[in-house]
């Protein structure tokens, strides 16, 4: 017989109201492995689950739930559990739970809340989801520069166990402006009487709270940070950003632009009520019909030409279902591009330039193959060469194309990844039917 899964079990020990084997197999168990199982429990299983863990476990739980499923725990609890839950978790962690709720209750848990938790979770729900503000946490440590280390150290000994992080120690000057960052290890290997000023780094990248996730996403790869701070306009810190919010950010945004390549709503999932789904897709879907009447209209412009050769018909879609290919690879390499750096019309030419050629080449190589098989099967030299010649151009097209989109969405501030595909898609299907036919009127003597 096979190892039952972790849901399995799970749902055995809550079957059987076996709370001493629960918590046996917690201890070995890790938190988001049980979140992850609790996205297979029923609403009756989930109400067990919380009876069976303890405030703290349950905190650990839903740090690493995702929205839907830490939404689906929170749902039966009492304001005052959830008080006690939020003893165990951090300030970013609890606005999140919180931002979620219905206004009404938001409303009485926070007014139940102690006076500074209640300010910092206000302060936290100011700020948009996916800006550095609406990611950010309040838990860590600033010191004043002016403090000896063995003063820094006895602070940080006290404040460290209710921080994030703990190796990057923020200084600050007297009027609690952030002037830089210490390294821990600098502050343990430094004598007592040494002011922290003195082993301060003042090349300190900072973010402020508007700005987008994905940009923090960037700087923060880009200079390789265990933890960036936010400063208001005062330059003041007000929060940081951890490297663990950071790589969620990072999947969020891989996951996001997956979807909009498709024309998909972010905001969708297998769960969206089907009214909410229809409502998501079938604008994109209205607007890649309307390409798709304007692709039929250019066959229709050649349709004397595919009637004097019904081969025409049988092989032209080779032609545009090539082109789309070639460009989404195009395009997928320039919106992964887009999304670490700006690219300006003079860092464009040198890599348009390359995209170009291989199109050209690929163009070659895959028409050489198509226009060989074609002349093969009908026994027309002619036909054979006409496909060769589409294909080349048409990859070239689609590689201009598939350059191109993805960089005209981004300096029209928008996402270079939403619905890239459906645009992309037109000009390959359009400029591929009417490279191929055009190229049939004019050897037509030769093929008929």
């Amino acid at each position: 017989m096979s190892e039952l899964t972790t849901v399995e079990k799970l749902k055995d020990f809550l079957d059987n109201n076996d709370e001493d084997a629960f918590q046996s197999f917690y201890e070995d168990a890790n938190p988001i492995d049980i979140a992850e199982a609790v996205k297979e429990f029923d609403d009756e299983e989930i109400i067990k689950l919380n009876y069976f863990l303890s405030d703290e476990q349950l905190a650990m739980v839903l740090e690493q739930a995702d929205d839907d499923t830490r939404e689906r725990i929170v749902e039966p609890l009492t304001n005052n559990r959830l008080l006690d839950i939020f003893s165990f978790m951090q300030k970013d962690d609890i606005a999140d739970i919180v931002g979620e709720l219905e206004i009404g209750q938001r409303k009485q848990l926070i007014n139940l809340m102690k006076e500074n938790d209640r300010k910092t979770i206000t302060e936290l729900l100011k700020y948009p989801e996916d800006t550095a503000g609406g990611i950010m946490t309040t838990a860590y440590i600033a010191l004043k520069g002016n403090l000896k280390v063995s003063d820094g150290l006895n602070m940080i000994r006290s404040i460290g166990p209710k921080t994030e992080v703990i190796e990057t120690i923020y200084v600050l000057d007297d009027k609690k402006q952030l002037v830089g960052y210490a390294d821990l290890r600098d502050i343990l290997i430094a004598d007592k009487d040494t002011p922290i000023f003195d082993i301060t780094d003042e090349n300190v990248i900072v973010v402020t709270p508007e700005t987008d996730q994905e940009d923090v996403a960037k700087l923060v790869s880009k200079y390789d940070l265990k933890s960036i701070p936010v400063v208001n306009k005062k330059n003041s810190i007000i929060g940081i950003i951890t490297v663990d919010d950071i790589i969620d950010v990072i999947e969020q945004e891989y996951h996001e632009d997956i979807l909009e390549l498709a024309g998909v709503n972010k905001e969708e999932t297998l769960s969206t009520p089907l009214i909410d789904s229809i409502k998501m897709r079938l604008p994109w879907l209205l607007i890649n019909l309307l390409t798709a009447f304007i692709a039929s209209a250019v066959v229709k412009f050649f349709e004397g030409t595919i009637a004097q050769v019904v081969a025409l018909s049988a092989t032209m879609t080779i032609v545009s279902g090539m082109g789309g290919n070639a460009g989404t690879q195009t395009m997928s390499i320039m919106v992964r591009q887009l999304s670490k750096e700006d690219l300006t019309l003079e860092k464009c030419l040198k890599p348009l330039w390359k995209e170009l050629r291989v199109g050209l080449f690929d163009g070659i190589a895959t028409g050489f193959v198509t226009g060989t098989i074609v002349w093969a099967m009908y026994q027309n030299f002619y036909l054979g060469l006409i496909i060769f010649i589409a294909m080349i151009l048409n990859l070239i097209v689609s590689a201009f194309f598939g350059f191109l989109i993805p960089v005209v969405l981004k300096s029209l501030h928008f996402d270079p990844a939403v619905a890239s595909s459906i645009f992309l898609t037109t000009a390959t299907d359009v400029l591929g039917f009417f490279i191929f036919l055009q190229l049939a009127r004019i050897f037509l003597n030769r093929i008929i």
